[in-house]
């Protein structure tokens, strides 16, 4: 099968590119450094011509409220009118599990726009929903620093490895469109503040997590459970130990 990945230069991009090809698929990398730019239209009808498959890993350059939406939902449009055009059979997506229950952020919101879109078009598809990874603890844990101190709420999280999110999206791409959400997670639960005072930890930061009950995410509020499957989740194999060990 022809598949292209949209944002197939990036961290998972690449990982699922060299997955599919391993098994003998024409996987093609499509990201503005590859010529092909989704939020203005450049390069989609050409690198689209005779895709089966197109798998949407791209994520925008910025996370400002307005900025993301933006980026969102016009290379959604685009995306998705191209492959209408292309004759496309399947557009997977992914996303991130919690989307829905995060609508004070404006990068979650963005989200929840661009699967919208994907659900009302014409195009048969999957959306896979993977909890944060944890190439992205330090990301988090930057995001909710304020001098040396990192305000984190004690609330579970269920970080996985791009790897196992790249295998988990090979699997999707390569089955019958869904229609529907799937839900994936790393195979241990933690708590937030916890990881982050581990991360630190790992790198000698003295910074300082402080646990808060008010502290946002993204800009949003967090409950027990926001952040990890509330149903039934396909679980990755890497544990944080054995990703965090040294490679030889």
């Amino acid at each position: 099968m022809r598949i292209v990945v949209i944002g197939g230069t990036g961290l998972v991009g690449s990982k699922l590119v060299t997955l599919l090809a391993a098994q003998g698929h024409e996987a093609v990398a499509a990201s503005p450094g590859t010529g092909v730019d989704t939020l203005t239209g450049d390069g989609l009808a050409d690198v689209l011509v005779g895709a089966d498959v197109v798998v949407d890993v791209s994520n925008s350059p910025s996370f400002e409220a307005a900025a993301v939406l933006e980026f969102f939902e016009t290379s959604t449009r685009n995306l998705l009118a191209a492959e209408a055009v292309a004759g496309v059979r399947h557009h997977v997506a992914l996303s991130v599990v919690g989307t829905q229950r995060l609508p004070e952020s404006g990068y979650f919101r963005a989200k929840i726009a661009q699967e919208q879109l994907i659900e009302t078009s014409t195009i048969p598809y999957s959306l896979v929903h993977a909890t944060q990874f944890f190439e992205f603890v330090g990301g988090i844990v930057d995001s909710a620093t304020d001098g040396s101190t990192v305000r984190l709420a004690h609330v579970l999280i269920q970080p996985m490895a791009a790897d196992d999110v790249a295998e988990a999206l090979r699997d999707v791409a390569l089955g019958a469109p869904t229609h529907g959400r799937a839900d994936i997670a790393g195979p241990e639960r933690f708590r937030l503040d916890d990881l982050g005072r581990r991360f630190l930890a790992a790198r000698d930061d003295p910074r300082e997590v402080v646990t808060d009950p008010t502290a946002t995410y993204f800009g949003a509020t967090l409950d027990e459970d926001t952040l990890v499957p509330v149903g039934e989740a396909a679980l990755g194999r890497t544990r944080l130990e054995d990703w965090a060990a040294p490679r030889r």
